[in-house]
């Protein structure tokens, strides 16, 4: 491994001028500190993460805020945008609330500690967070990113799809296959993209001539113990449904679970989509049925936003993604009542 002599013989300077170099004090001529940044490029030199940050002006750290850390759904979305940082020669730190306090004062304080550390730019996913709130970070918003979230004042930094298409194309899924006594597990009617799939849902049903004010509905969080208690609920309340749309995979899977147990079969019985197509889906028993999210292209480009904003790079950015439904096993048609 490359010491701070190695880089000094190299760039033919003295220790003492190469560590002034490093630790960005003291005062250097413009030829010797390119030399020495040159040499510490060639030899692989890696000073502490402090003198990184002094050498290059960049900490080479980027932030990232989620809500909470729970479930598999955010950890998929970090795998991606580790991987991707890492290709660029970047590292991340996380931060994350712990959803039991205000969620819109969580953010603001988590993505203020990300800044305060020194990270380059922060990617922010599925936050609270308001137009107002940007204001408090000052110059940094130019450096953050929006994942599955819409600022007005920032819409080039953001990078979602349009969930009311979504949920509209999940009730298609359903009234498709025949579908008409349909219950409903959302989540927390505090998170926008929630509500805007559920929104869609129903106003597609509404168009199919249901009557959605009959309909059961339920708000729970997005984990796959709220949905195995939500459709606990649902038998026990005696409705009759022949199909269940979930606001997410987690809690659709924790439903399949529990009509199992209770010798409900999927999909003769009853048919169940979920939403986001997360990775698990489709390794369910039955295999799950779920309105697909790009998630993987919506992460990666948000990433190379970011950077761009960063460094004044010209990485590939898409900002338009579609969004489907991929067609599983446990969705079939209603089963004839006698």
């Amino acid at each position: 491994m490359a010491t701070i002599k190695d880089v000094a013989r190299m760039a033919g300077v003295g220790t003492g001028t190469a560590s002034r170099v490093v630790r960005g004090q003291g005062s250097v001529s413009p030829d010797k500190l390119e030399r020495v940044r040159q040499a510490i490029e060639a030899l692989g030199y890696r000073p502490s993460h402090t003198a990184r940050s002094l050498l290059y002006g960049r900490s080479r750290m980027i932030g990232v805020y989620i809500p909470m850390l729970s479930g598999t759904f955010y950890t998929t979305i970090l795998q991606i945008i580790d991987a991707e940082l890492r290709g660029a020669g970047l590292h991340m730190m996380i931060g994350f609330g712990t959803g039991k306090g205000a969620a819109r004062q969580e953010a603001v304080d988590g993505v203020g500690l990300l800044l305060a550390r020194g990270c380059d730019g922060v990617i922010v996913l599925t936050s609270p967070l308001q137009e107002d709130d940007l204001a408090l970070f000052g110059a940094h918003s130019q450096r953050l990113v929006a994942l599955n979230h819409l600022l007005a004042s920032i819409p080039e930094q953001c990078f979602t799809v349009d969930h009311v298409l979504g949920g509209r194309l999940a009730a298609r899924a359903l009234l498709e296959q025949g579908h008409r006594e349909i219950a409903v597990l959302g989540g927390p009617w505090a998170v926008q993209d929630n509500v805007e799939r559920i929104e869609g849902f129903m106003c597609e049903l509404e168009g199919a001539g249901i009557d959605t004010g009959a309909m059961w509905v339920s708000e729970h969080d997005f984990s796959s113990s709220a949905g195995w208690s939500g459709a606990q609920e649902l038998l026990a309340s005696g409705t009759r449904f022949t199909a269940l749309f979930c606001a997410n995979d987690e809690m659709a899977l924790g439903a399949i679970s529990c009509f199992y147990e209770a010798g409900i079969h999927v999909p003769r019985d009853v048919s169940v989509i979920g939403y986001d197509d997360a990775p698990s889906a489709a390794y369910s028993a039955p295999p799950l049925t779920s309105v697909r999210i790009p998630w993987r292209e919506m992460t990666a480009s948000a990433v190379a936003e970011l950077l761009n904003l960063c460094d004044g790079g010209r990485r590939e950015v898409v900002r338009s993604f579609e969004v489907g439904v991929a067609l599983r096993g446990s969705v079939g048609r209603p089963r004839k009542r006698r």
